[in-house]
C-alpha cells in the first residue's frame, strides 16, 4: 500500500514536471517570436516602400530587437500624477496574462498541447475577451482625453468584432463536430481533404477581417490611430509596461493566426491528396507546417499594414454589423443545410 502510494505521488509529480516543461517551452519561444515579429516587420515593411529598415545593430539589424528590449527595461515607468495609480499600474497585466494563457490550448502538433481542453475554442474566445479590459482600463485609468477615446473605441470594436469572429467558426464547429482544436484538425484529414478552407471559405474571410479588428492591427486600428490620438489607450505608458501592451499585441497576432490555421488550413498536417502526391513530404515534421502556415499568416498581417489605409470609424463599425455579421449568419445557414443533407 506505501509503495503504490510513493508511486502514485511520484506519477503525478512527473506529470507536474512534464507540464512546467511544455509551459517554459511554450513561453520561451512564443516571447521569442514576438522579439523577432516586431524585427520582420519593419524588413518587411522597409523593403515594401523600398527602404532597409533596421540595420545599424547587428548585421543587417538582427540585433535591434534585443536593444528595443533592454531599452525599455530600463527606461524609466512614469505614471501620470492625475492616473488612476492602481488601474493604471494593472491594466498592462491583463492583456500578457490573457494572451499567454491562450497558449496553453493551442496543439501545435499532434500530442503537443499543454491542456487538451474539449472547449478549447470557448477557451480561447475568453482570454481573447479578458484582453480587451486591459484596453479598456488604460484609456479610463491614464487621464487623458486621447487614452480615453482610445479605450472607447476599443470596447465597441471589440463588442461588434467578436460577434462576427464567433460566429464565423460556428461553421467549423458544424463540420468537425468539435470544440477541441485537436479534434477539429483531425476532422479535416478524415473528411475534408485536409482543410475547411475551401468549404468555409466564406467563414475563413470573416474570421480574418474580424482578426484584424480584434488586435487591433492595420486598417483597424482605430484604438491607436496614431495620426489622431497619437497612440491611443497607451499614450501615457512608458518602459516595461508598454513593452508588456506590444508584447500583447503581437502574441494576439500569433494566437489569431494559430487559430485560423487550426480551423482552416489544417492545423500540422498537409492534404492527403498532396501527401500522397509527394510522398517525401510525409517525413516533414508536423511543426514545421504548422509554423509554416502562421508565419504566411502574420506576413499578411504586415502586407495589409503596408498597403491599406486606415478606416474611418464609422466604416469600421459598419463593416462589422452590417457585412461580417451577416456573412457569418449566412455560411451558418449554408454550412448546416449541407451537414444535413450529407
Amino acid at each position: 500500500m506505501i509503495d503504490s502510494a510513493l508511486t502514485g505521488s511520484y506519477g503525478y509529480l512527473f506529470n507536474i514536471a512534464i507540464i512546467l516543461v511544455k509551459i517554459a517551452v511554450v513561453v520561451g519561444v512564443a516571447m521569442l517570436h514576438v522579439t523577432y515579429a516586431t524585427y520582420f516587420e519593419r524588413k518587411v515593411i522597409g523593403h515594401m516602400q523600398i527602404r532597409l529598415g533596421p540595420m545599424r545593430v547587428g548585421p543587417h539589424g538582427i540585433l535591434q530587437p534585443i536593444a528595443d528590449m533592454l531599452k525599455l527595461f530600463f527606461k524609466e515607468d512614469i505614471v501620470p500624477a492625475e492616473a488612476d495609480k492602481p488601474v493604471f499600474k494593472i491594466a498592462p497585466v491583463i492583456p500578457i496574462f490573457a494572451t499567454l494563457s491562450s497558449l496553453a490550448a493551442i496543439p501545435f502538433f499532434e500530442g503537443f498541447v499543454i491542456a487538451d481542453i474539449n472547449i478549447g475554442l470557448l477557451y480561447l474566445f475568453a482570454m481573447s475577451s479578458l484582453a480587451a479590459y486591459g484596453v479598456v482600463m488604460a484609456g479610463w485609468a491614464s487621464n487623458s482625453k486621447y487614452s480615453f477615446l482610445g479605450g472607447l473605441r476599443s470596447s465597441a470594436q471589440v463588442i461588434s468584432y467578436e460577434v462576427a469572429m464567433g460566429l464565423s467558426l460556428v461553421g467549423v464547429m458544424i463540420l468537425s463536430g468539435s470544440l477541441n482544436l485537436s479534434d477539429i484538425v483531425k476532422a479535416q484529414q478524415q473528411y475534408w481533404h485536409g482543410m475547411f478552407l475551401i468549404p468555409q471559405f466564406l467563414a475563413y474571410f470573416v474570421f480574418m477581417v474580424a482578426a484584424f479588428a480584434e488586435t487591433n492591427r492595420t486598417p483597424f486600428d482605430l484604438p491607436e490611430a496614431e495620426s489622431e490620438l497619437v497612440a491611443g489607450y497607451f499614450v501615457e505608458y512608458s518602459g516595461i509596461r508598454f513593452a508588456w501592451y506590444y508584447a500583447a499585441e503581437y502574441l494576439g497576432m500569433i494566437i489569431m493566426s494559430s487559430i485560423a490555421v487550426l480551423c482552416f488550413w489544417g492545423g500540422w498536417t498537409i492534404p492527403p491528396v498532396i501527401a500522397d502526391a509527394v510522398p517525401a513530404l510525409k517525413v516533414v515534421p508536423g511543426i514545421v507546417w504548422f509554423l509554416g502556415k502562421v508565419y504566411f499568416h502574420i506576413f499578411l498581417y504586415y502586407w495589409v499594414r503596408a498597403t491599406v489605409p486606415r478606416y474611418r470609424y464609422d466604416q469600421l463599425m459598419a463593416l462589422g454589423w452590417k457585412v461580417l455579421i451577416p456573412l457569418a449568419l449566412a455560411n451558418i445557414v449554408v454550412t448546416s443545410i449541407i451537414k444535413f443533407m450529407s
